[in-house]
């Protein structure tokens, strides 16, 4: 297959992709997607199959799975049988089945102690990486002082980093999250990266010092000055497929040389409140 074909080939199935992320919530059938696809919905089963390196029914049940494994972790508020229902399901029970039989933890126990590492295990799809074409703007980042936890290990356990975090926001309230900007600190590419040496911070923007706290969380600024910025559309462990044309597009030929500070990200939604395929992230790479 020629790269024009291939690239036509992956451009169905992108395709298909981001019509099962936009309808989740909706029927599902390979009639459906193998229209999407133009594909003969004879074959679209073997296709997606070899495409991805799972069935079409797999991949939907995991996604489906996925919105609701970040509504038990972080919207503990919200009761498991509204998190069954929204996720397709007839009734807690098949849902708590398909759970366990996924992640080998019921919901109720996954709520109280997500098993990240080997969830995140059920989500190693053969998905190739988009080529992507990003807009780049040059812009004034202003300096921001940040309430930080400053995450060390694999980037599997970074949810757990998260929902301490989240915790933290809540029971202070120094950093409301619907009138505190969001942001994450890359320190470290978690592809080249040893996975205990990586370092991630997850941040809020505050107005004043934050006291010692049990959950570690510290005081930070985010240097103000000149930033190369791409908005990236989408879940967020796609997010590298807007980084590295950036690095690798348009530095080399921009004139622009880095400052002495981390790429670092700025969450304009989260989930679970927002569905994957709506997350809007913008990627600040300093300038000198």
């Amino acid at each position: 297959m020629n790269d024009d074909r291939t690239r036509q080939y992956a451009a169905r199935f992108e395709r298909v992709l981001a019509y099962i992320e936009a309808h989740l919530e909706e029927p599902l059938t390979v009639e459906r997607l193998s229209q999407v696809a133009h594909f003969s919905r004879f074959h679209f089963h073997r296709q997606f199959a070899d495409y991805l390196g799972t069935s079409v029914a797999r991949y939907i049940l995991l996604l489906r799975l996925r919105r609701a494994s970040f509504q038990l972790a972080f919207n503990r508020q919200t009761r498991i049988i509204e998190i069954a229902l929204e996720a397709g399901f007839e009734n807690p029970e098949s849902f708590s089945r398909a759970f366990r039989n996924t992640f080998g933890q019921s919901p109720s126990q996954f709520r109280r102690r997500p098993d990240w590492p080997g969830w995140h295990e059920r989500y190693r799809f053969r998905l190739p990486e988009r080529n992507m074409t990003v807009q780049v703007e040059i812009v004034e980042f202003e300096t921001t002082r940040v309430a930080a936890l400053e995450h060390l290990g694999p980037v599997e356990q970074v949810n757990d980093s998260v929902a301490r975090f989240i915790d933290w926001r809540k029971s202070t309230g120094l950093s409301p999250k619907d009138s505190s900007r969001s942001f994450g600190i890359a320190y470290d590419n978690p592809d080249t990266t040893e996975p205990a040496r990586f370092r991630f911070d997850i941040a809020g923007e505050v107005r004043a010092e934050v006291p010692a706290n049990p959950h570690g969380v510290v005081n930070k600024v985010i240097p103000g000055g000149r930033c190369a910025r791409v908005r990236h559309l989408g879940s967020h462990t796609r997010i590298g497929e807007s980084i590295y044309p950036l690095y690798r597009d348009w530095l080399p030929g921009s004139g622009e040389e880095l400052r002495d500070f981390p790429l670092f990200f700025h969450y304009l939604n989260l989930m679970p409140n927002t569905p994957e395929n709506e997350l809007l992230t913008d990627i600040y790479l300093p300038l000198k």
